[in-house]
């Protein structure tokens, strides 16, 4: 018994066992905090060096084209429209018609004309050989002439020997007066004979200038090959063709495939040229323009590999595309009222400027595009 009294006795002065203190549950939760954190940094920093380094990515991206605007060449009412709003449309689908009753009596205006033309021009070469008959003629009546004046010349020569013969004969009375007399006639008559034959040649000469006039200005009329080659010819054919060409405008067809947009069009309406009918957007030959910061585009370079996704599809559908292009300048530099920083700007406004993607034709026929679509673009600019 006193072996258990004592046990007891120096079991209650005995110092007591020392206690473990586990950490608080807010200890243990920053504790995780900071791994977790720690575990964050690593595998960012791993995947910016491995990847992120060689991306650059933007989601102030949009889809664009270069819509085609369906504009008259020609003025007139309209009878018939095609098309409507949101239609897809072929290349060369009639779109819309304007009256064509005043275009077709211009055709034909114009193909009488080219006949009138033509047959005016033959008339041309027909002429080239009566007026080279003309000149024929004209330098006959000039030899004509020249025969004549020889003959009148012997024939005043005779009267002038006469003459003298006779006058010489008179003083000794071997010839009357009368004869005398008639001899000074037919001296005269003679005379005028040669001044008449002259005045024939004379005119025959003028004549014949005036003949070879005339073919000179027929020849310069029908030079070149033919009818058809010949200016007035031409010029009636050009005619003919910008009034079937009139014609044919008359009917406004697609430029492309696409869809159709901003119709503004009705039948009746009268219609001018260069005015705005409507608008086709070719959605296959869509491309996006990415607008990056400043700062992003040190290592971006045309041919590059793009990835897009489209608010439209989302994360799901992926396309792919390359570089084409980057813009000569930002959008602020091309405003209409551009800003103008040489007064001190205290708050630095960081630039974008628009990069063209040029995307892969079979995605968009696969998932089509519309034009002012928000994208989200990711270059890779690893090749640089």
């Amino acid at each position: 018994m006193p072996d258990t009294a004592e046990f007891h006795t120096e079991a209650r002065h005995a110092a007591p066992a020392p206690t473990v203190r586990r950490p608080s549950l807010r200890a243990r939760l920053f504790a995780l905090l900071g791994v977790g954190v720690a575990l964050v940094a690593i595998v960012w920093f791993g995947w910016w060096f491995v990847v992120g380094q060689f991306h650059v990515t933007t989601d102030n991206a949009y889809v664009d084209a270069d819509v085609a605007d369906i504009t008259p060449l020609v003025s007139g009412p309209v009878v018939r429209v095609l098309a409507v709003d949101t239609q897809a449309v072929r290349a060369g689908q009639p779109l819309v018609v304007i009256d064509p009753i005043d275009f077709q009596i211009a055709l034909t205006q114009a193909k009488a004309q080219l006949g009138q033309a033509e047959r005016k021009v033959r008339g041309y070469f027909a002429n080239e050989g009566a007026l080279s008959g003309q000149v024929a003629a004209r330098q006959a009546d000039i030899d004509k002439a020249d025969a004549q004046i020889a003959s009148a010349q012997s024939d005043l020569d005779r009267a002038q020997t006469e003459l003298a013969r006779r006058q010489r004969l008179a003083p000794s009375g071997a010839v009357s007066g009368d004869e005398i007399t008639q001899a000074q006639n037919a001296f005269s008559t003679a005379k005028a004979a040669v001044e008449s034959a002259r005045a024939a040649k004379v005119q025959a000469l003028a004549e014949r200038t005036a003949a070879v006039g005339s073919k000179d200005v027929n020849t310069a009329l029908i030079a070149g090959d033919g009818v058809a080659t010949n200016p007035e010819v031409q010029a009636a054919a050009a005619n003919v063709r910008t009034a079937e060409l009139n014609l044919q405008r008359t009917v406004l067809s697609a430029p492309a495939d696409g869809v159709v947009a901003k119709k503004d069009v009705a039948v009746g309406q009268r219609v001018q040229v260069g005015q705005a009918l409507m608008t086709v957007v070719p959605i296959s030959r869509v491309y996006v323009d990415a607008n990056f910061k400043e700062g992003q585009l040190r290592h971006v370079r045309v041919g590059q590999p793009v990835t897009l996704t489209a608010d439209l599809y989302g994360e799901g559908v992926k396309f792919h595309g390359r570089v084409v292009g980057v813009g000569g300048g930002t959008g602020a530099a091309f405003a209409l009222i551009p800003a103008q920083n040489a007064t001190g700007n205290w708050i630095k406004v960081v630039q974008r400027l628009p990069v063209r993607i040029a995307l892969e034709p079979e995605e968009l026929r696969q998932h089509p595009l519309r034009v002012g679509l928000s994208m989200k673009a990711d270059v890779d600019v690893k090749s640089r």
